[in-house]
């Protein structure tokens, strides 16, 4: 092994002991589900918000932003406005909402208002769908870790994932939450090392290279054409805005934030937080792929023709350029990226395994009992999480395409569930599978049928539109569908579970509060 290699893996394996470390340290504490679970609900709210935004930012966007901005232009950033606009929404309201309405689990506010069977059915959409990221967060690490230092693809699928497995276990969400602090400042470090360095390579420094960028249009958003068919503006902040709709409001990772909040205020600004500080990482990320594709031109260095794409840009330039001590911190960053979305997942998952069935299936349990199966989930699927990575390592690519496929049917309308939920009171179970059966059979159908047919062809009957529009029409045709059927179909609505029942809430409540104050005085 080569002094460089020795130094990378070295930095490496001290981050990842840290982070071990963390898990063993909040061990002792683990005695119940609250603790397990929620954190006890005593998290601060800053704390709380760098957990969220370790969380959304993976392994995966830190190499495919780079990525899309050296090949292409900013127009990658465009849906990460939106998670701002949805703060400014719905952040007041969904937030204390959540963290009155359900225990642990989001999906217990749908059995709530649809019963046992939408619980069930968003539980296992959310369960398939972050099961199958685990798997391809784990492997995307090991093939660009793998491609930068030479180590074994499958050896760091296995190492990453033992050790994610090993703290989130004894751990806990305590455990979660403060690898994710840590987490969130190796990234920072590592973002402003990288553009230091790009900044005193390039030649003419960052003024040249802003100025050759700018001249090429790499800053561009994107076309302002209101076509639904090319990723234009208008489709990017549609699809924006549904994803993160849906992110913060049927999402367990986010929502289960909420909950380990020590107060309502904490909450709101710990989730503000997460937003703010995501968005400029983002372009941050932009930022660097930008510089590097005007490095490599003012530069004149010639590109190895084994990288065919633009996505193995970034890790090249880190391999070649950079001190092998930050590279080994920059990887520790990027290892951490992947462990702290893989830790979250493992333990959202035990929670709607436990919450939403184990519960339901065993009332009696205690809670003691209740705990030993959430770790025995986080175990379970933390085990199955490698397996899949490591056939998705030996699949050349068929079972990653199958992953896409898939995962975009069964998630497909969670987040028009929640507003048929939320803003309906005549909405009822009836209508609300009416509308999950017609968005899961036309997400199936534009998803299938996709490019021109290219998994199932169907001529003149192809999906038309831009793939981002796939999500975007699965929550609305879900939310009409479920809203019209609930019209047409006898069952019964609620008022209580909805916007309007909670703002009448808020505002006994606030009465209340004033009437005894007033007596008080």
């Amino acid at each position: 092994m080569n002094h460089a290699l020795a130094v990378e893996l070295s930095i490496v394996a001290a981050y990842v002991a840290v982070l071990v470390g963390i898990g063993i340290f909040f061990a002792r504490r683990q005695t119940s589900t609250d603790t397990y679970f929620v954190a006890s609900r005593s998290v601060p709210g800053w704390a709380m918000g760098m957990s969220m935004f370790a969380t959304i930012i993976t392994a995966v966007t830190v190499i495919a932003y780079p990525g899309a901005s050296y090949a292409g232009n900013w127009s990658l950033l465009v849906p990460g406005f939106m998670v701002l606009g949805v703060l400014a929404v719905a952040g007041a309201i969904i937030i204390p909402f959540f963290r009155h309405a359900v225990g642990m689990s989001a999906y217990e506010y749908f059995g709530k208002r649809f019963g046992t069977g939408a619980r069930v059915y968003s539980s296992l959409a959310f369960a398939a769908g972050h099961f199958s990221k685990m798997g391809v967060v784990l492997y995307l690490l090991g093939l660009t870790v793998g491609s930068m230092t030479g180590w074994s693809v499958y050896a760091i699928i296995c190492v990453v994932g033992a050790a994610t497995i090993l703290y989130t276990l004894i751990g806990g969400m305590q455990a979660v939450v403060w690898t994710d602090v840590v987490q969130g400042i190796v990234l920072w470090i590592g973002i402003f090392i990288v553009l230091a360095y790009l900044w005193m390579l390039t030649p003419g420094g960052a003024r040249a290279a802003i100025a050759l960028a700018a001249a090429n249009h790499k800053f561009s958003l994107g076309s302002m054409s209101l076509s639904l068919s090319k990723p234009t503006v208008l489709v990017l902040c549609l699809y924006g805005f549904f994803f993160y709709l849906q992110k913060y409001t049927a999402d367990q990772t986010l929502v289960q934030r909420y909950l380990i909040a020590r107060t309502d205020r904490e909450a709101l600004r710990g989730v503000g937080l997460g937003a703010l500080l995501c968005v400029p990482v983002w372009a941050l990320f932009m930022l660097i792929g930008t510089l590097l594709w005007a490095f490599y031109r003012l530069s004149g260095e010639a590109l190895p023709a084994t990288l065919k794409k633009a996505d193995e840009i970034f890790p090249y330039f880190l391999s070649t350029h950079v001190s092998p001590v930050f590279t080994g911190l920059f990887l520790a960053a990027l290892f951490g990226a992947a462990m702290s979305s893989m830790a979250s997942d493992l333990n959202c998952i035990a929670v709607v395994g436990v919450e939403d069935f184990f519960r339901r299936l065993r009332p009696d349990a205690t809670d003691a009992k209740a705990l030993r199966v959430g770790k025995v989930m986080v175990a379970i699927f933390g085990v199955l999480t490698i397996f899949f990575a490591v056939e998705l390592a030996g699949s050349k690519g068929t079972a990653l395409s199958l992953y896409f496929t898939i995962t975009s049917i069964v998630a497909g309308g969670l987040a028009g569930l929640f507003l048929l939920a939320f803003l309906c009171p005549r909405a009822n179970p009836r209508g609300a599978w009416a509308g999950i059966v017609l968005s899961l059979l036309v997400t199936a159908w534009a998803t299938l049928t996709l490019d021109h047919g290219s998994i199932v062809n169907l001529g003149r009957w192809n999906y038309p539109l831009n793939s981002y529009m796939i999500g975007v029409i699965g929550h609305i045709v879900l939310f009409v569908v479920g809203y019209i059927a609930s019209l047409v179909l006898r069952g019964e609505g609620s008022r209580e579970l909805t916007l309007w029942g909670w703002l009448q809430h808020r505002r006994e409540t606030a009465l209340a509060e004033a009437n005894a104050i007033a007596q008080k005085s």
